[in-house]
């Protein structure tokens, strides 16, 4: 029977504590609400770094205090951003009263010892607090960064917004040789209200998008807000893995906060109910192409 991968995204770039006190910002704070989701069947740990004042980050001294913690504690895999987030270390203000996200910092998330790592190969822009943020990542930056994560023997995870993401650098970039199969491609859909150029989630654009994949390929599915159970639901019933967690969602159903153990649980237990069966950290790895733990 083929398993279902279940990645946790805990903390991601912009949610913040205002918004849902469970969130957690600290590598304590992390590695804690990691190793509850790894318990509740989670696979895959999709992080992303904060300051001490919570503001985002790449900071390698940070991931790694934060992967540490982790793999003390769990077997999952590491997934590290190169994302950054909206805030903090990740911007660069522009003359033309726009702000950038700053590109070597991005770099920094391939750093600190990660296994897999998000590769956001798309130039967009990020609405955020008020701010618009020019995310730029042209061909020539999608090759350094494809190459600095093969030189490190990191497997990127392909992160997608929409199916002009998957068609160009993505296949492009799989093409040249920069990953090995099974290419895993992650589709975020449902943040088209905070990126532009990102794509709304639909039952047929994520039938449509699955389509478009370069042969060899296996997928997971984002889905943002309250896109995040339908679309995990669609997912798993095409055949594909999924990631919840904060970094997407805040609740867990109207009006009610999440914790990121409170969706993972729900995810496997949809699984189950669906005759299925979650991936443990090492099947995942298999899946993958990982090397073993």
């Amino acid at each position: 029977m083929s398993k279902v991968i279940v990645t946790v995204a805990p903390t991601g770039g912009m949610a913040s504590k205002s918004q849902n006190a469970n969130l957690p910002t600290q590598p304590d704070e992390i590695a804690a609400s990691v190793e509850k989701s790894w318990k509740a069947g989670a696979a895959i740990a999709a992080l992303h770094a904060r300051r001490p004042d919570d503001q985002a980050t790449c900071n390698a001294d940070i991931y790694r205090d934060i992967n540490e913690r982790i793999r003390s504690k769990t077997d999952i895999i590491i997934n590290n951003s190169t994302g950054g987030g909206s805030s903090g270390d990740m911007l660069v203000p522009r003359p033309d009263g726009l702000f950038e996200s700053d590109f070597d910092e991005r770099l920094k998330g391939c750093d600190a010892g990660a296994e897999m790592a998000t590769f956001d190969g798309m130039t967009f822009a990020d609405v955020h607090g008020g701010r618009e943020i020019c995310v730029i990542t042209t061909p020539s930056r999608c090759e350094f960064l494809a190459r600095r994560m093969q030189e490190r023997g990191i497997k990127p995870e392909w992160e997608v917004f929409g199916p002009q993401h998957i068609l160009q650098d993505v296949t492009r970039l799989i093409e040249k040789g920069y990953d090995k199969p099974p290419y895993y491609i992650n589709m975020v859909l449902g943040a088209d209200k905070g990126f532009q150029g990102a794509m709304p989630y639909s039952h047929d654009i994520l039938a449509a998008m699955i389509r478009m994949l370069p042969p060899h390929s296996i997928f997971c599915v984002s889905g943002i807000g309250p896109a995040q159970l339908p679309a995990t639901t669609q997912a798993i019933l095409l055949g594909g893995h999924v990631r919840v967690g904060l970094e997407d969602n805040n609740y867990f159903s109207r009006g009610v906060l999440a914790t990121n153990e409170m969706l993972v649980e729900r995810t496997v237990r949809m699984i189950h109910d669906l005759n299925m069966e979650h991936a443990s950290p090492a099947e995942a790895r298999d899946i993958l192409g990982l090397p073993a733990r």
